[in-house]
């Protein structure tokens, strides 16, 4: 049986890869002693405040609009759990089991700082969701940047509303049950703490970058088969020529694509066909190189998110020295513009896949039969499939607007400007989506075309993703139905070790 990895989170910054591990492949989380130590000081400061009667936003007043409203006893912990129920309010289909196990964990890293004043209990109980497999049903949609999906998560730490639990749709209460845990009894500031920050935005876009990763190094392996399938000339990627535009990505991509094209006798015979081929075959290291970079940098942004503290107020000091600071951590500007880029740069892996793909299925420019079947005519071939992949193009032409320039007024003027985050998020993991379905109708396509090709040898990489494929679909002799062949290629590009297997053919791909 083999053993469940344990990420301990506390004495050091968390990866964006930690909160994939955690949220998809059910790593197991755990608090360093450490981060317990500064949760339960920062709680220490929420009860001295309580305790004096102090008048401290967010602690003791009412929240937003409300702030100058002042509280006391009860009412504190009221606020809490009223601040839950009332801000659980979206709408829309329920997010994935992992998106929201992304959610919970990037909020566990931010109470870890110590700086939000939650009780220990709030936090145990998080853990215990992740680490027992309980998952609140949150609804998409209704955020400009945090509360409503953390509302809903807090809401079955009380025991209200619905959780996933053991491949079931349960009450929280009978999850909790089952697992011989008490709903929480909130105190003062829990239920704000519980609502605000960036965890929402932070933790889909940890599983973004996940997904962008594996999608870029599969653009490369589709695009060299392309281009090996419209018998690309290979000069445009030599070295030296690379080499005197020094961006990043566009090197990897370069090296990346010499590798897999090695040994090509389709290839190299084709040199001196053209003089040059059009821009989508030769611009791929300069197109996919600037997505990676637009990628990089993304993940440079969501990663320092991730281990920011993103309450407000903060909690600062300690019981016998503290400030309580009003300011806007929350605002979750970084991870919306990063997200709004990393759309973009998805968007443009699609629409370069597409426009290779259209010139396999061209017989004018490609040099194979028209749509890529042995009987044109009685047979349509791939003519469809093309269609499909522009309207999923079309598509992330409209994701990959800005999320962030939208605004409006929310909370009576109190917050007039907001980030929009949780939405850029959500649209890249659409537009995600979108790109694996036209990369795995190029990787169709490409490899139909190697079946007119194949008295000659293939590059080492891209003949082991031609064959990787044939094992799941087979050569297209004739029209059949088509959709089940693209579900299978897309389903291939999620797979852990496919992508590894091309890569080892190789050495590896960058």
């Amino acid at each position: 049986m083999l053993s469940v990895e344990t990420i301990v989170l506390g004495n050091a910054p968390l990866r964006w890869q930690d909160v994939v591990a955690v949220a998809r492949h059910g790593a197991q989380l755990e608090l360093a002693p450490v981060a317990w130590g500064r949760i339960d000081n920062a709680r220490a400061v929420v009860e001295r405040i309580v305790a004096r009667g102090e008048r401290a936003y967010g602690i003791s007043t009412g929240l937003g609009a409300l702030c100058n409203v002042l509280l006391e006893g009860e009412q504190l912990a009221q606020l809490s759990r009223n601040t839950l129920l009332s801000h659980a309010c979206g709408v829309g289909p329920a997010l994935t089991n992992e998106q929201t196990r992304a959610i919970i964990c990037a909020a566990i890293a931010n109470y870890s700082h110590g700086k939000s004043g939650v009780q220990r209990g709030v936090v145990e109980m998080l853990l215990a969701l992740l680490n027992r497999g309980i998952t609140p049903r949150v609804p998409a949609q209704g955020s400009v940047g945090y509360l409503t999906h953390m509302a809903h998560v807090g809401i079955a730490l009380l025991g209200v509303g619905e959780v996933s639990y053991r491949d079931q749709v349960v009450p929280a209460t009978q999850a909790l049950a089952a697992e011989g845990l008490q709903p929480v009894q909130l105190g003062a500031k829990d239920g704000l703490c519980l609502v605000n920050g960036t965890p929402c935005m932070t933790g889909l876009s940890c599983l973004a970058l996940a997904d962008a990763s594996r999608l870029m190094q599969w653009a490369d392996v589709i695009g060299a088969m392309s281009f090996e399938a419209l018998r690309g000339q290979l000069d445009a990627f030599a070295p030296e020529v690379i080499a005197l535009k020094p961006h990043p990505g566009m090197q990897r991509v370069g090296d990346n694509l010499r590798a897999l094209l090695e040994g090509s006798e389709v290839v190299a015979s084709s040199r001196g066909l053209r003089t040059q081929d059009a821009l989508s075959i030769r611009a791929i290291p300069q197109v996919h190189g600037a997505c990676r970079d637009q990628l990089a940098h993304a993940a440079q942004q969501i990663e320092t998110e991730l281990n920011s503290v993103t309450d407000n107020p903060l909690v600062l000091g300690t019981p016998d020295d503290y400030r309580v600071v009003s300011q806007a951590n929350p605002h979750g500007e970084s991870v919306a513009m990063a997200a709004d880029l990393l759309a973009i740069a998805v968007a443009e892996l699609g629409g370069i896949a597409e426009r290779r793909l259209d010139r396999l299925i061209n017989p004018l420019v490609s040099g194979l039969p028209a749509f890529l079947v042995a009987e044109p005519g009685v047979n349509s071939g791939m003519m469809i499939v093309q269609y499909v992949a522009g309207a999923l193009c079309g598509e992330n032409r409209q994701l990959a607007q800005p999320a962030v320039l939208d605004n409006f007024v929310t909370s009576g003027l109190q917050e007039d400007h907001l980030s929009l985050g949780t939405s850029a998020a959500l649209k890249l993991g659409k537009a995600l989506a979108n790109s694996r379905q036209i990369l795995a109708i190029e990787y169709l396509l490409a490899a139909q075309a190697f079946e007119f090709l194949k008295a000659q040898h293939f590059g080492v990489g891209t003949h082991c993703a031609w064959e990787l494929l044939r094992e799941r679909v087979s050569a297209y002799d004739s029209d059949r139905w088509l959709a089940p062949d693209i579900a299978s290629a897309a389903a291939l590009l999620s797979e852990d070790g496919a992508l590894e297997r091309v890569a080892a053919s190789i050495g590896g791909l960058q």
